[in-house]
């Protein structure tokens, strides 16, 4: 059986071990995980796809006599899958389902969306209250701008064109809001990356991973069980570089959970991904004194050679069997290990 959003082949007997085994077909679908103990953890949804269904649901609420309590959304990952919404006459609500990520503090929050029909027949998407936007200019981002992330964005926008053909409208303008989004985001890493004002709206495949838990009870064991040595990773770019770079190794996406993961891996492996999460375990204080408000900034200045190329000898100094290979979002390897 194999995870259609990792690509990771389920050993049988993982299978043969699963203590529900009527949760299968959700673990087939992706919209769950099953660990080595036989626990099926639930993947819960990002604030990207919360944000879609809102909007989808606000469009086609204009056209329907009844309530929507339900909207049609292709995540990122190419998954289809059913939201619950309750929207009605133009206005629509979506709560943000974490699954069974423990530690998500945006779990349960409300993304409001209001849809009314375009005269001019144009598609107008504004993101309003509750959605943080950028507080300084970085390599990536303009000053003011949206924190929605490109496949967040996308999702979105597909949404609403999608809602719109459903409902046979040629057009319409869309606002989306997360009231309590500002009290919120002043509880997630936004304000110290230089996000103001509300929370972001993320989400790679569309998908939450239930990470505290299924590192401990099933990513943990590939670790230590893989053939040929194995590539720890933080995250889902860094997952698709390594394995390209890496084809005859197990892969192995493991979050912030890196100490864990090269304890088990016996301190031989290779750390491979973004810069964000690699600098940060190897050095907790790295931007100190950089004038960058993330590692990624950090990465696009003249100053990243000479801060990597120090950080990663300090840190084979305490792993001296561990290589480190740091590639930017477009695969190129910006820094490594000899």
């Amino acid at each position: 059986m194999r995870d259609p959003v990792t690509g990771f082949e389920y050993p049988d007997e993982w299978v043969a071990a699963c203590r529900s085994p009527v949760l299968l077909p959700q673990v087939r679908r992706g919209l769950a995980v099953l660990t080595a103990s036989g626990t099926v953890l639930r993947r819960g949804f990002t604030t990207g796809t919360t944000a879609a269904a809102a909007c989808k649901a606000a469009i086609l609420s204009l056209v329907e006599d009844e309530e929507v309590t339900g909207v049609g959304i292709t995540l990122p990952c190419g998954i289809a899958v059913r939201i619950p919404v309750d929207a009605y006459r133009g206005t629509a609500s979506c709560w943000k389902d974490a699954g069974d990520y423990p530690s998500d503090v945006t779990a349960g929050l409300e993304f409001v969306a209001t849809a009314a029909p375009s005269i001019s027949g144009t598609v107008q998407f504004v993101p309003g209250e509750g959605i943080g936007s950028f507080a300084r200019d970085t390599p990536r981002h303009r000053q003011g701008t949206p924190a929605i992330s490109a496949p967040a964005l996308d999702c979105i926008r597909r949404s609403i064109a999608e809602g719109m053909e459903e409902a046979g409208l040629p057009g319409v303008t869309v606002i989306l809001t997360v009231p309590r989004g500002a009290e919120v985001a002043q509880k997630t890493l936004n304000p110290k990356v230089g996000v103001h004002g509300g929370i972001s709206v993320l989400g790679t495949t569309g998908l939450v991973e239930p990470w505290d838990d299924h590192l401990v009870e099933g990513v943990l064991d590939r670790i230590a069980q893989a053939p040929n040595g194995v590539v720890l990773t933080t995250g889902r770019l860094g997952l698709r570089y390594s394995r390209l770079l890496f084809p005859e190794r197990e892969v192995v996406l493991v979050g912030s959970h890196l100490s864990e993961a090269l304890q088990m891996a016996g301190g031989d492996a290779v750390i491979c991904g973004l810069p964000g999460l690699i600098l940060k375990f190897m050095n907790p204080d790295v931007l100190e004194g950089t004038g960058c408000a993330t590692v990624e900034e950090l990465s696009m200045t003249p100053q990243w050679e000479e801060v990597a190329r120090r950080e990663i000898a300090a840190f084979q100094e305490r792993y001296p069997r561990v290589r480190v290979v740091i590639v930017n979002r477009d695969g190129k390897v910006i820094g490594g290990s000899p």
